[in-house]
Order: structure tokens, then C-alpha cells, then sequence
């Protein structure tokens, strides 16, 4: 590793940063770390559909000086249609080579949805995107679904579909089959998947397909403006004094009440910033159907007057009223995470 300009340190530094990501337990880094040098390098075929490109610009622009290096050194990343520097017969021979040297024990990445409207819709060497996922999938130990395209259809899926766009689940039913929904995914929830499957196998899923470890509370749980939710302080527009404030984006149209995801923790560009961190409503792009839940900019439902009532009692009422307050909060929020359920718009508004 010293050699790939990746130090011990460096190198043990993610290991800890991957296990505080899954929430595992601090010993669990050197198990990672084990694993990770331990481990051969296992075969990635890499297919990509109806899709932008975005969930590939997302993990090569990953930050640290660790991550893009270890990725490409603890896998062996045979074929990919933008990072690979075969073309033509050589890129399909790899990929053929891959399949016939490593059945049954290759790992499957998919990202796009997958047109079944028509076979030529899309096709990659004269093979429809159908039939080229049902070929690699019947050799794959397991199917990563990289991005809300391939992880529930995205948007190419979008009313009215026009291709007849459908998720890799849709098509595959006998293969495990890890989700990672996000337009795109963030950066470090890729490699931490990777990571993960790589260590530990198949990661505890909830009833999308996606790893609870990084999908397991909604971006609203965790987000830093929930406070100002809870006191009823909403910004009206993105000019007023409530947008400068920092209050919460709501009224704006934020979805993170319904959005399950890391962004409020892990963050993008280095852990920098995320959208409702620099302004901007969440849009919902990890949940399915993001693209057709209605305006990016209306709120999900009018915020009751309880949230108000309730902000202005406990400032009256002092703090007492607003630790009671807070305790309520917090055990709907167990009680949800405990059955692994969505807190509801109406869950949220309700008085205690």
C-alpha cells in the first residue's frame, strides 16, 4: 500500500471511519483492516444502463487521499464501461473472461434502470440491457444496485416512462440483491458498502433492499435544522430572514421527513456540506419515485398549528416544558427506529 502512496495510518484511519459509518463497534476496525489485507481481490463486473453517469462521477471523485486507492486495489474491477481501457471485442472478452473464470462468486454492480419497452431502447455490443443483466446475474454471488435508477427505476422510470424502465429487482429474483439508492449515492456510502459485503458478507437490509447501516434514519432525524422544526421557525422563502437564520426548509419543500439516507452525517465533498446544509431542500432522491412525488419546492403537507402551539408553550413554560418536549421527541423516534419504520408527516405535528 506504502508503494500506491496510502501510509498504515492512512490506511486504518478509513478502516475506523467505514466501522463508525456502519455503526459498528470501535474493535471492529482491526477485523476491516484483517479482512481488507487478507482477503483476495474478488472479480467486479460493473454494468451500466439507462443512467447519466452520475453514480461513477461519484465514486472517482470520492476525497481522502485513501479511498479511491484502496477501492481499486481491494477489488478487481474487470469491466466497466468508463473507467476500463479496452474497447470493443477486448472490453466483452474481458467480461466474458470474468464471467467464465469467477462463476458463482463475482460480485454484480449495476447502475441504470433497464428499458424493457424495446431491446433497442439500449444495448452495449448489439445485447439489450435485459439481456445482458440476465446473463451476468445468473453468475453473480450477489447484485449491488448502484444509484435510485437500478435501485428502484429512477428517473428514466418517471411518468410516463417512456421506455418501459424497470429496477434490477424487478427483473431479478434469485440473487441477493443490496440497493444503494441516491442520485447519486454519496461517495463514501459505494465504498462502505463494498467494504462491508467485502468483510462481513451481505449487510442487515430494511424493506427496500437498502443497508441499514447507512439507510436506517431519515435525513430529518439527523439533520441540524430539526430544532428549528420542533419550534415551529420554518423558512417562508430562500431570501427571507428565516432562510438566513438557518431555519428549517420544510415550508420549502424538504422531503427529509420521508427520506431515508447519510447525507445529514457523512455528507459530501469530505464530509464539507450537503443541501440543506447550503440551502437547499432535500429532494427526496433515495426513496422510489422521487422524481414524480409531486413539486420539489411544496411542502409534503401543511405543518399543523400544534408545531407552533407546542413552540410557544415551551418557551413559556421554560425549560422544563421543553426537556418534556424533547423526551417525546426523541421516543417516537426509538420507537420508530425500533420497528424500522418511516415517521410520518402526521407523527411529526402531533402534539405529545
Amino acid at each position: 500500500m506504502r508503494s500506491q502512496g496510502i501510509t498504515r495510518r492512512g490506511f486504518l484511519k478509513y478502516c475506523s471511519a467505514i466501522a463508525s459509518l456502519m455503526a459498528l463497534p470501535p474493535g471492529s476496525a482491526p477485523l476491516i483492516a484483517a479482512a481488507l489485507e487478507k482477503a483476495r481481490r474478488p472479480s467486479v463486473i460493473w454494468l451500466s444502463f439507462q443512467e447519466c453517469t452520475g453514480c461513477t462521477e461519484s465514486l472517482t471523485r470520492s476525497t481522502g487521499a485513501t479511498i479511491e486507492e484502496l477501492i481499486f486495489n481491494a477489488i478487481s474491477l474487470d469491466y466497466h464501461h468508463t473507467l476500463q481501457a479496452a474497447s470493443g471485442d477486448g472490453a466483452e472478452g474481458a467480461r466474458e473472461a470474468a464471467m467464465h473464470d469467477h462463476y458463482g462468486s463475482y460480485l454484480l454492480v449495476v447502475d441504470g434502470s433497464i428499458p424493457v419497452g424495446h431491446a433497442g431502447y439500449s444495448t452495449i455490443a448489439g445485447i439489450s440491457n435485459k439481456d445482458m443483466l440476465m446473463q451476468v446475474a445468473a453468475g453473480a454471488a450477489a447484485i449491488v444496485s448502484v444509484g435510485s435508477c437500478a435501485s428502484f427505476g429512477g428517473i428514466p422510470k418517471a411518468d410516463p416512462n417512456p421506455t418501459g424502465a424497470v429496477s434490477v429487482a424487478e427483473l431479478i429474483k434469485d440473487k441477493p440483491i443490496i440497493n444503494v439508492p441516491g442520485c447519486p449515492p454519496i461517495p463514501a456510502v459505494i465504498t462502505g458498502v463494498l467494504v462491508q459485503y467485502l468483510t462481513f458478507g451481505l449487510p442487515e437490509l430494511d424493506h427496500l433492499g437498502r443497508p441499514k447501516a447507512f439507510f436506517g434514519q431519515s435525513i430529518h432525524d439527523r439533520c441540524y435544522r430539526r430544532p428549528f422544526y420542533d419550534k415551529g421557525l420554518f423558512a417562508e422563502s430562500f431570501d427571507d430572514e428565516g432562510a438566513k437564520k438557518g431555519w428549517c426548509l420544510y415550508k420549502l419543500g424538504c422531503k427529509g421527513p420521508t427520506t431515508y439516507n447519510a447525507c445529514a452525517t457523512t455528507k459530501w465533498n469530505d464530509g464539507t456540506s450537503f443541501p440543506i446544509e447550503a440551502g437547499h431542500p432535500c429532494l427526496g432522491c433515495s426513496e422510489p419515485d422521487f422524481w414524480d412525488a409531486g413539486s420539489f419546492y411544496k411542502a409534503l403537507s401543511a405543518p399543523t398549528d400544534n408545531i407552533g402551539t407546542t413552540a410557544v408553550y415551551a418557551a413559556g413554560a421554560g425549560l422544563l416544558a421543553g426537556a418534556a418536549l424533547g423526551a417525546t421527541w426523541r421516543a417516537r423516534k426509538q420507537a420508530a427506529a425500533k420497528q424500522h419504520r418511516k415517521v410520518t408527516i402526521e407523527d411529526l405535528g402531533q402534539e405529545s
